[in-house]
This record gives structure tokens, sequence and C-alpha cells, in this order.
């Protein structure tokens, strides 16, 4: 017999954010970008006790296979970072700009934890200077033109994206069974 799945949260904020979470490179790497956004409910109201993890490639397509996801020590790409989301929703990443893996376009793989979801959801942020990319991606290929939208994030400056994350209603961000 299966054992049934049960709600998470709100325990975010005791055990699994860590201080150095969101920094998956430091600050003074000249290839540094930042990441940031909210997370919001069905009405649009921010959920202020989510958790994200991010999983991506190096800027040149390399999936990282080595330990010291939380022991970076200030130099090591892990290509995992962990964040809380504050009050208002919000979260923030510092990373780099993944390469491509494959024939496809560069992305960041999300997970979302937060209370009310039995496990988490699972999407993609894409790059909007990617566009040309875009069509040849296999996973964007499946997801109807219309809803794509939700996967890419937007540009706010040189080094910075916002990719906001709806998890219910007419914005919903979209989602990916496994």
């Amino acid at each position: 017999m299966t054992t049934p799945s049960q709600t998470v949260g709100p325990f975010f904020g005791y055990a699994l954010p860590y201080q150095s979470g969101p920094e998956v490179v430091p600050g003074w790497r000249p290839d540094a970008i930042r990441v940031r956004g909210r997370v919001l409910d069905g009405a649009g109201e921010p959920v202020p006790d989510a958790l994200l993890e991010i999983w991506q490639a190096d800027e040149t397509g390399e999936i990282p296979r080595r330990p010291g996801g939380i022991a970076r020590a200030g130099h090591g790409f892990s290509g995992f970072g962990r964040c809380g989301t504050d009050t208002d929703g919000g979260y923030w990443f510092r990373t780099v700009k993944p390469g491509a893996t494959g024939d496809g376009a560069p992305y960041i793989a999300v997970l979302v934890f937060a209370r009310g979801l039995l496990k988490p959801v699972f999407t993609r942020l894409y790059f909007p200077e990617d566009e040309a990319a875009h069509g040849r991606d296999p996973l964007l290929g499946e997801v109807p033109a219309e809803r794509r939208g939700t996967l890419v994030a937007e540009r706010e400056g040189e080094r910075e994206y916002r990719f906001d994350i709806h998890l219910q209603g007419e914005r919903e961000t979209v989602f990916l069974g496994f």
C-alpha cells in the first residue's frame, strides 16, 4: 500500500533555508546575474512561506556533477540554490546565466514548495534574449503558444531578471508533470 502525500509547511524557516542559499555564485563574479520575483497564490496574494530551489547548468552548459551545494566556499559553482520567500512573497538568487545543455534554449529549473501543495511543483525559467532558441526547445514546443510567456523571465537591467510564479489563476505559471 502506498503512503498518501501530506501537505508541507509552514516549516521552511526552521531547517531548509541556509544563509548563502540564494548565492549560487559570489557577487564579485563579473558574469553574475540576479533573478528575483514573487510567488503568488490564485488570488494574486503573496505566499510568504514558500521555498524555491533552482538547479541549472553553468555558463558553458555543463551540468555540475560534484558535491558542494551548501559549502561553496565562495568559489565553486554547484548549480543549486535555495531561497525562502519573504512576507511579500519575494525571493532572489545570484547565479550565472546558464548555457544550453543540448539543442534547446538555456533555462533554470525551478522547484516551488508551499503550503497546500502535496508535492513541490516544477517549472522552468527561460531568458528573453534567447527567443531564437525558444523555437527549437523541445519542452517549450509542447507548451501552447499563449502559455509560453509564463516561462520566460522579464529583463530588468543589464544583469537582472524578474520571474514571478503564479500558483493558480488566470496568469498561472506552466508547471511540469513528472
